[in-house]
């Protein structure tokens, strides 16, 4: 039963990250060039029904995925290495309590970018900008969170496994990227589908900024997130014995 929900947990979470991450570049890749080209009454009759069934499977598909990553973290590899941490390395350590102060990382970084895109934009205005603000964000909390684990599972020559660093990261990329989808993404493309299918008020230009800037960033998070997650079990990023 425990092999079961391990490999259950895998599934899902390989088929749901395929889907969310598959229409993430269709957005990105396909779907806002190709809107530049329609005008206004294509664009009626073609993008409420075809955008809102693409962001139900986007906005749902990073929900599997976020929530079977996060399960099988906690079970089966921050778990194993909070135990032997606590058994080979003396430490007092609680896998809730370590799962939840590594939660905070992503949360706050989403909670900045948020504000950033929403109040300040000056900083969106130029995508460029944008870009060197959240690579220097990011890896702030990337450091961050090598620190943290490294302070808390590195103890009594027990070392911190490969797979906690990498998963570590890569989750911390993806739950911002969920919280892109949701926070931003998705109420604003709602908003947008509405007044183009005439069912809503006026959509401002600055919500279709704002949707882009958060998905472009989903994009690129996207690549660092891929990289560590194929790193997690066997080999290492880069430079490991």
């Amino acid at each position: 039963s425990v092999e079961i929900l391990r490999t259950a947990l895998r599934v899902l979470h390989l088929v749901g990250g395929i889907t969310w991450i598959g229409l993430l570049y269709f957005f990105n890749l396909v779907n806002v060039p190709f809107q530049k080209g329609l005008d206004a009454e294509t664009k009626k009759k073609v993008n409420p029904d075809l955008l809102s069934r693409a962001l139900w499977y986007f906005r749902w598909s990073a929900v599997l995925t976020v929530l079977a990553g996060l399960t099988y973290f906690a079970m089966y590899i921050l778990g194993p290495a909070v135990k032997n941490a606590n058994t080979l390395g003396g430490a007092d350590l609680n896998v809730w309590l370590v799962l939840l102060s590594w939660l905070t990382y992503p949360i706050v970084l989403f909670i900045v970018e948020y504000l950033i895109i929403k109040r300040v934009p000056a900083l969106t205005k130029d995508g460029r900008i944008f870009a060197v603000v959240m690579i220097i964000l990011v890896a702030f909390v990337s450091y961050g969170l090598i620190r943290f684990f490294t302070a808390k599972l590195s103890v009594g020559g027990y070392t911190t496994p490969n797979n906690v660093y990498s998963i570590g990261l890569g989750g911390a990329y993806g739950l911002v990227m969920l919280l892109n989808v949701w926070g931003i993404i998705w109420p604003n493309n709602k908003r947008i589908i509405a007044a183009t299918a005439g069912t809503g008020p006026a959509a401002s230009p600055e919500l279709a900024r704002q949707a882009f800037i958060a998905s472009r960033t989903n994009a690129w998070l996207s690549l660092p997130m891929v990289l560590f997650m194929a790193t997690s079990e066997h080999d290492w990023v880069a430079f490991g014995k």
